[in-house]
């Protein structure tokens, strides 16, 4: 059985910190997984296609590593895709305890779902999407934090929704 690891979340957009903990990952399993959930409810800068698009091209060069969307329970979908490990990032100490309660709720579900903690890079432990989007919103560079490709689909979007926006008087 191939040890195959799945990295779930929303990746609106996929950061360069998302990226580091793809490539430790990558070397830690046969395949990584990342997979992205369609999170409607968290009101997304990009579609589900748009943010699997961008992940694809984003990791593209990193071996055994695959883009999946999906809908639904979480354990399902590692079910679906015979994997056995979740991964996820812990950038501080403050993400722990909210990732600790997923992981044993996920465990309960499904006792041979196993979550293993990744942290990132000193130097991308401060990066979230939802800053990154704050960030890129409000007219700053979001280029060090980013892929070139999606810094350039992040720049795309805001104009294409700042010419739906109405005027005002």
């Amino acid at each position: 059985m191939k040890n195959r690891a799945i990295y779930p979340g929303t990746f609106d957009p996929i950061t360069n910190g998302h990226l580091d903990l793809v490539k430790r990952a990558s070397k830690l399993f046969d395949e990584v997984i990342v997979s992205i959930a369609a999170s409607s409810s968290k009101n997304p800068l990009f579609s589900l296609d748009e943010r699997i698009a961008l992940c694809s091209h984003a990791v593209k060069d990193i071996p055994g590593v695959k883009v999946q969307g999906f809908t639904g329970l979480l354990i399902h979908y590692l079910q679906e895709v015979e994997a056995n490990v979740i991964i996820r990032g812990l950038r501080a100490v403050s993400d722990f305890e909210y990732e600790f309660q997923l992981a044993t709720m996920n465990r309960k579900l499904d006792a041979n779902a196993e979550t293993v903690f990744l942290t990132p890079s000193e130097n991308y432990t401060f990066i979230s999407a939802s800053l990154i989007r704050e960030i890129a919103t409000l007219g700053g560079d979001v280029s060090p934090f980013v892929h070139p490709f999606v810094l350039e689909a992040i720049k795309s979007k805001l104009a294409k929704n700042q010419l739906n926006q109405p005027k005002s008087s």
